[in-house]
């Protein structure tokens, strides 16, 4: 993996790695716990192959909705999933983060699932895909706000699995 503009999540999960690529792969499961703190998922299409998509919405407390829309690349259940990210309208298609003019277009995601002793090794890197200097620097420069993010994305998770194992 690793690349140097690349965010990298480390986690070690409580739960059978069949498990966790379920609840990744799933939109019955997707939608239960993909989200920041606070908000609800909606998926609203999930075709799990190669160059197929899974188109969400997340909506916070206060009612402002976020699409987003994922892209499988690459496959290999139940170890290794790619995918290019974008955020969307509601039919899909390519829009800017709603709160930053600067964030990449596309991000490339890719998660590894290993399994340890009946636990799981989950290990995301997340980077700009096929941006511009000024877009990889805004990535960059948000860290700080992607460990909260994802630190509640990852605690709903690990509360999720709790329930299933």
């Amino acid at each position: 993996m690793s690349n140097t503009n690349a965010f990298i999540i480390d986690r070690t999960l409580n739960a059978p790695r069949n498990l966790v690529w379920q609840v990744w792969t799933s939109a019955e499961h997707l939608a239960k716990w993909f989200s920041p703190t606070g908000f609800t998922t909606t998926i609203h299409q999930l075709n799990l192959n190669p160059n197929g998509i899974l188109h969400y919405s997340m909506t916070s407390p206060e009612g402002f909705t976020m699409w987003g829309k994922w892209i499988f690349r690459e496959i290999q259940e139940p170890t290794k999933l790619v995918l290019i990210q974008h955020f969307s309208d509601e039919q899909g298609g390519l829009s800017r983060h709603p709160g930053s003019a600067t964030w990449p277009a596309y991000t490339l995601s890719t998660m590894t699932l290993t399994e340890e002793n009946g636990k799981t090794r989950l290990q995301l890197e997340w980077q700009p895909h096929d941006a511009s200097p000024e877009e990889i620097a805004t990535f960059m420069g948000a860290f700080d706000s992607m460990n909260q993010g994802w630190g509640g994305t990852f605690a709903n998770l690990e509360h999720y699995l709790a329930l299933m194992v």
